[in-house]
């Protein structure tokens, strides 16, 4: 096999190439006769040696070449040969007359005529026997209708639906058959109309009566049947749906009603004049008041007996066992929902027949919609309601207790009723105190005017604890002795007593030895029956009020004074009156004192007492369930039977404090209503505290109670300081109009001082009017004193936080701090004994004090300091009051080192 040539290889030129090439290289002029000679003698020159090659290459193997010339002048012959053997047999086979497919074409066609006409004889046959039967059954339906056969109409109609539904395909679109069609959906509705009208005079059912014919006589004839040929008859869509609106008026009528209602049912079979009997079901309503309600689970077992009875062995195969469970739902839920939960007893002396009526209700659904109806034995809804009645009865309980809370608390009180609560505080008496005189302003005139050579013998009565006044401390305070025990006592309640008629004129405790007896209308009248009682529109403005200690004189042994200074103290009768009480008040914290329970009353809303109450019937509910042991333990139950409602009266406190401050939040906008609403809470705490204590058999929920208490009393004492606080914030925006007591000495700026000093006292005052009949004598000197503090505090800071103060400016700014000692009134309950300001009002005699220092001179300072008389200010705040006051010399600067030595220490 010779190998092919390389296309990238140079091949040799052939001759006619080459003559070609030349032919293409001659020109016009080159071109002549014996250039064309040349080529003819070379192009015949190649020729030759062609001729020569091939007779060469034959001649070379000349045997082999004859063999291959003799095979192809053989295959030449074969082929002719072949050539005329397939055109003869073509002639043969496909000739029109007589080649074979020609003749075969024509003998297939003739055969499958005769094929096609035979099979349409055929068809033609079976068609019209077909046919035949169709109208034979036809005219049998039409019959039997027409003679009110309804139920062999009914299988007439299936068998010639049969009959149309196995036609030969070449029927359907015969016109006698759509005809045949038309005629049996006439004939099958009207059938089923019948029987409809039939099933509905064999299945009468009325509100009032349930009436069942087990036969029936067709209408103009003396044929009958029965109910179960009525039901078989039916077509299956036509059956469901008459079961369905059938069990639909079995539920409303004689299940849902005789539930729901005091009826007597009647079972009874009657005759008809067509002398067939049937089966009738009634009820009539019965008087309520006779009624047990045992009846009603009688009156439903007598229906479900009719039922099985008369109505369900005449359903269909496919219907008997669907439609009576069909029924066990819908009535385990009827019975639940029309007898058990609405008959739940309100009290537990109902429970008992109530119980015996829900295991009748038990044995109910086991015999009858178990048994009966085939309702499943692992799913029975009411053995599961009742296995958990315990759970149900305290539930709706803690539902009707929550609801009478809520209406109560949310109870809008036009009348705002309320009623006085007695609590117990302790109250400290100390017969030293008692001693120390008061204040006279009528004999001793100004005892705070350094300027006044008048005796003076009015001091202050100020008390204050160990740690310098301070009443940061709820438990116990300092209060002032009081010969007759009428002072009142720092605040501290230890006990409350919920009393239904207290007097209001006993508010303060003034006559504990007296009954307790008026009405509250009167209680806004005679509360304010005090001396001191100031109205809130009536503001005394004194010039120069004793309210601190006087230091107008000064021993001269003591202090080398100015002769001025002397001269101006020249009664030494009152020459220390500040240092006695400072004294006074020292010594009491080294003296035994008695401390005696003081009874005080409180306003409280009416509505906390009906909280109370409910509080109370809860737990004695409780109490008496889990007492009565009437419900068994059940296992489903997660807990003991009774701490629902137990619980339930902690779930009204929660409700209380969740809806009133949500319901009366514009209300408890106003100071002295949230007062109240703290007395309600701090009133809900102490009877709670009582309930826990006193209570027996609360074990479960004395945990709870507890929490609740110290809750309510958290909330109690959240809207106290929140009134006061608001109070302060009032009290800061008014002295903010002062804008730090700067340039007094300009008459306007001082104007504008001494209206925010009269602005607050006003506040105060109108403060107080508003606290006074609402809070306990001690609450309402602890917030009265919270803000008076603040106001003092405000003016103290602002004050000693002036860099330099003139003689002028210092004048006009103890007038200003003047106008506020009128407070201590506040504070005094009887004009013969001396005020209790101190124990409420940590900064009072800083601040009485800061007044008689802005106009005292030098040695009137150096003589307080060292008797001690000055502890309450700061070292840091002496220096600076003195150095604003006083100008820069030596002798300041040794009042200054005196000073910053610290306060002298008292032997």
């Amino acid at each position: 096999m010779a190998l092919p040539i390389p296309t990238n290889l140079p091949r040799q030129e052939d001759v006619i190439s080459k003559i070609l090439a030349k032919l293409d290289g001659a020109t016009y002029e080159s071109l002549n006769a014996s250039i064309v000679v040349s080529w003819r003698v070379e192009l015949d020159e190649a020729i030759r040696l062609n001729e020569k090659q091939l007779h060469d290459r034959i001649h070379g193997d000349a045997v082999e070449f004859e063999q291959q010339l003799t095979s192809a002048k053989e295959i030449q012959v074969g082929l002719q040969s072949l050539s005329e053997n397939i055109d003869s047999l073509d002639k043969s086979v496909s000739d029109p007359e007589s080649g074979i497919i020609p003749v075969l074409i024509r003998n297939l066609t003739a055969h499958q005529t005769l094929a096609q006409e035979s099979l349409n004889a055929d068809t033609l046959y079976r068609s019209l026997l077909h046919l035949s039967d169709c109208r034979t059954e036809l005219l049998s339906l039409q019959s039997l209708v027409d003679e009110g056969n309804l139920p062999r109409a009914a299988k007439s109609c299936e068998a010639l639906q049969h009959l149309l539904d196995t036609a030969p395909s070449p029927l359907d679109k015969a016109k006698i058959f759509q005809v045949i069609k038309t005629s049996l959906d006439v004939l099958s509705n009207r059938t089923q109309e019948l029987l409809s009208g039939t099933f509905s005079k064999s299945v009468a059912i009325s509100p009032s009566e349930f009436v069942i014919r087990p036969s029936i006589h067709a209408p103009q004839s003396n044929i009958s049947y029965s109910l179960s040929d009525v039901f078989a008859s039916l077509s299956a869509n036509s059956a469901i749906s008459h079961l369905t609106t059938l069990r639909r008026d079995v539920l409303a009528h004689y299940i849902d009603y005789t539930l729901s209602q005091p009826t007597s049912v009647t079972v009874k079979t009657e005759i008809e004049f067509t002398g067939t009997s049937f089966h009738k079901l009634s009820h009539v309503p019965s008087p309520p008041n006779t009624e047990n309600l045992l009846t009603r689970l009688d009156n439903l077992a007598a229906v479900l007996d009719f039922l099985k009875q008369y109505l369900l062995p005449s359903l269909p195969i496919s219907q008997k066992e669907s439609f009576p469970k069909s029924l066990c739902k819908p009535m385990g839920s009827a019975i639940l929902t029309h007898l058990l939960e609405p008959s739940l007893p309100s009290s537990l002396h109902l429970l008992p027949p109530f119980l015996n009526l829900t295991k009748k209700a038990v044995r109910f659904e086991e015999d009858h919609i178990v048994g009966v109806l085939g309702g499943a034995s692992n799913n029975r809804d009411i053995k599961s309601w009742v296995d958990g009645v315990s759970g149900h009865y305290e539930r709706q309980r803690r539902l009707s207790i929550l609801e009478a809370a809520r209406t109560i608390i949310v109870e809008i009180d036009e009348t705002s009723s309320t009623f006085h609560a007695e609590t117990i505080s302790a109250q400290e008496v100390n017969d030293e105190i008692s001693q120390i005189p008061a204040t006279s302003d009528t004999e001793g005139g100004d005892a705070w005017n350094l300027d006044d050579d008048k005796k003076s013998t009015g001091n202050a009565s100020s008390i204050q604890d160990e740690s310098g006044w301070s009443f940061e401390d709820d438990v116990i305070g300092v209060e002032p002795e009081s010969t007759d025990g009428s002072n009142v006592p720092p605040p501290q309640s230890t006990k409350v007593q919920s009393t239904d008629d207290v007097d209001p004129g006993d508010a303060w405790g003034w006559n504990d030895d007296e009954e307790p007896l008026v009405d509250d209308e009167n209680a806004e009248e005679t509360v304010w029956d005090d001396p001191w009682s100031d109205a809130p529109s009536e503001i005394s403005v004194p010039a120069r009020p004793p309210a601190a200690p006087s230091i107008t004189s000064v021993p001269t042994e003591t202090v080398t004074r100015p002769d001025n200074f002397a001269a101006m103290n020249s009664h030494s009768s009152s020459a220390a009156s500040g240092l006695e009480v400072r004294q006074a008040v020292d010594s009491r914290h080294t003296r035994s004192g008695s401390r005696s329970a003081i009874k005080e009353v409180y306003l409280v809303s009416s509505r906390t007492r009906s909280i109370i109450r409910i509080v109370e019937n809860a737990l004695q509910e409780g109490k008496e369930l889990i007492s009565s042991g009437i419900f068994s333990y059940s296992p489903t139950s997660t807990s003991l039977p009774g701490t629902l409602i137990l619980q339930s009266a902690i779930q009204v406190l929660n409700l209380f404090r969740a809806l009133y401050t949500v319901t009366f939040s514009p209300r408890l906008a106003q100071s002295e209503q949230s007062m109240l609403f703290s007395n309600d809470c701090f009133y809900l705490s102490e009877e709670i505290a009582r309930i826990a204590t006193y209570e027996r058999g609360l074990l479960t929920v004395k945990e709870e109670l507890v929490e609740c208490r110290d809750t309510m009393k958290l909330l109690s004492d959240s809207w106290f300081h929140d009134s006061i606080d608001q109070c302060k914030r009032s009290i800061e925006v008014i002295l903010s109009k002062a804008e730090g007591f700067t340039e007094t000495a300009d008459q306007d700026r001082f104007d504008e001082c001494e209206g925010a000093i009269t602005q607050v006292l006003r506040e105060i005052r109108g403060t107080a009017h508003r606290w006074k009949p609402v809070l306990a004598k001690s609450k309402f000197y602890m917030a009265l004193g919270y803000a008076v503090e603040s106001a003092l505090s405000n003016i103290l800071d602002d004050i000693l936080a002036l860099p330099d103060i003139p003689e002028v400016e210092s004048h006009r700014l103890s007038e200003l701090c003047k106008i506020l000692n009128s407070l201590e009134g506040l504070f005094v309950e009887d004009t013969s004994l001396s005020s209790f300001v101190v124990s409420y009002v940590s900064s009072w005699l800083k601040f009485s004090y800061l007044s008689e220092l802005l106009e005292a001179s030098m040695a009137d300072i150096t003589y307080l300091f060292e008797e001690g008389a000055l502890v309450d200010f700061e070292v840091d705040e002496l220096v600076k009051l003195v150095r604003a006051l006083f100008a820069d010399t030596p002798l300041r600067t040794t009042t200054v080192n005196k000073i910053l030595g610290g306060h002298p220490v008292r032997q």
